[in-house]
């Protein structure tokens, strides 16, 4: 099967493996998608609107966005195989498959929309550009981005997106240290309730937002393309071999590799906490920051009036910070979700599409909505909630696959891991039925 369009560079053959170090680096952009302008909108409007009641929905979502985008890189490195190929060869019914691919294609636009109109926000914040114009701006520079990405490899696009990640994190966190949560709210928020169906609504539009579907497609194709050495076509086709042919097929795709697939899934292991730990920590903070210093004024619950109370409260350096961390944020998180769109189609339909045509097609819903004068919060906090409802498509298929030796060999999941993977799975549909309910009853 030939390489996707969106294929990252390939690993170095050198005469010793590579320091652990240098194995580091696609969980840092897969977690840029946990850090995008969705996150910012529902985390936001959760601190400003209940306080410290959902401080645990956060918590709770980046463990189990731990174990979910390990389970996507593991698979990735052990087979060669991205999830959306492996569903791919597996889904035998064309109409099947694409109905698979509308949904999975849905979800990529959603998360299109929330960081194109996070982005406009932000420089409509700090420059006064028009919306519409904002989102034109954004759309651009993540296509440079995805040039950078396509022709000059894995490591500068990394590169990029560290220094990104950076810039969010001091937008972000800053103001937590200049006005500081309330320590015995932050533990009472650790208590998990709700209170209405608002509040339902919105934890499940930051569990969409921290368990993005389209990152754990991505993950697995990032972690897939940065190990993927010459000759490695055979593990590519794994999914429709026999069983001796797949384990052929993974034995010679660790030899081409000249690394131990055990040694990549440890360093794998750091990458994913690393990367985890550092959007488990912003997204708390954006929560913290709202609930500390938002709760009860007037207006907070959209990013425009969060900006203004942080201005008037705080400072405007604080405010300015939080502006330069949204357009971060919006810029390269765009780019990943391109990447995860292209990987998907790839996958499911067996076709393929330049990225950058794909992302004039993907741009276009939301430069509409910015266009008709949607409120943007508020189609950032819906997006995240489409986001969340797309999560069982790829999260139990995830699970299933990476728990079958034919699959992943000696490399399956343990029991454990398995267990632990259900039970998410089930938290998930379950919270997403309650709030249908809550929907469609009024409650």
């Amino acid at each position: 099967m030939p390489k996707s369009d969106v294929a990252m560079a390939r690993a170095p053959r050198t005469t010793r493996p590579p320091r652990a170090a240098w194995l580091i680096g696609p969980a840092l952009v897969a977690g840029v998608a946990y850090l995008d302008p969705g996150n910012v909108a529902s985390n936001m409007t959760a601190g400003a609107v209940f306080g410290y009641l959902l401080v645990w929905v956060v918590v709770l979502g980046n463990v189990m966005a731990w174990l979910i985008q390990y389970l996507s890189a593991k698979l990735g490195i052990v087979t060669g195989e991205s999830l959306p190929e492996a569903l791919g060869h597996r889904i035998r019914r064309p109409w099947v498959r694409r109905a698979y691919w509308l949904q999975a294609e849905l979800v990529a636009m959603a998360t299109d929309i929330a960081e194109v109109i996070g982005g406009a926000v932000a420089l409509n914040l700090l420059f006064g550009v028009p919306l519409l114009w904002g989102g034109v701006i954004t759309g651009a520079v993540s296509m440079a981005l995805l040039v950078v990405q396509s022709r000059r490899g894995a490591r500068p696009f990394e590169f990029v997106i560290v220094g990104l990640l950076a810039i969010i994190a001091i937008g972000f966190m800053f103001g937590v240290f200049i006005a500081p949560p309330d320590p015995a709210g932050v533990v009472g928020g650790l208590v998990p309730r709700f209170e209405d169906s608002q509040s339902v609504l919105l934890a499940a539009s930051i569990l969409g937002a921290t368990i993005m579907p389209h990152a754990i497609y991505a993950h697995s194709a990032l972690a897939r393309d940065r190990f993927d050495p010459e000759g490695a076509a055979d593990a590519r086709r794994a999914g429709t071999s026999t069983e001796h042919e797949r384990k052929a097929a993974r034995d010679g795709l660790e030899k081409a590799r000249g690394i131990g697939t055990a040694r990549l899934l440890r360093a794998t292991r750091w990458d994913v906490t690393i990367a985890l730990a550092i959007a488990g920590t912003v997204n708390l903070a954006i929560l913290l920051l709202a609930a500390a210093n938002l709760a009860g004024v007037p207006g907070t619950d959209t990013l425009e009036g969060a900006y203004g109370a942080l201005r008037d409260g705080i400072g405007p350096l604080v405010a300015t910070l939080f502006a330069v961390g949204l357009l971060a944020s919006g810029l390269a998180s765009t780019s990943v979700g391109a990447y995860a769109g292209a990987e998907i189609m790839h996958g499911l339909l067996r076709i393929r599409v330049p990225l950058l045509a794909r992302r004039l097609v993907t741009l276009a819903p939301a430069l509409v909505i910015l266009g008709l004068g949607v409120d943007p919060t508020l189609a950032l906090v819906l997006s995240q909630v489409v986001l969340s409802f797309g999560i069982p498509f790829a999260l139990i298929p995830l699970v299933a696959l990476t728990a079958k030796r034919e699959v992943l060999g000696r490399f399956r999941n343990r029991f454990i891991t398995t267990a632990a993977g259900i039970a998410a799975s089930v938290f998930l549909i379950a919270l997403n039925g309650l709030l249908l309910w809550l929907v469609l009853t009024g409650g």
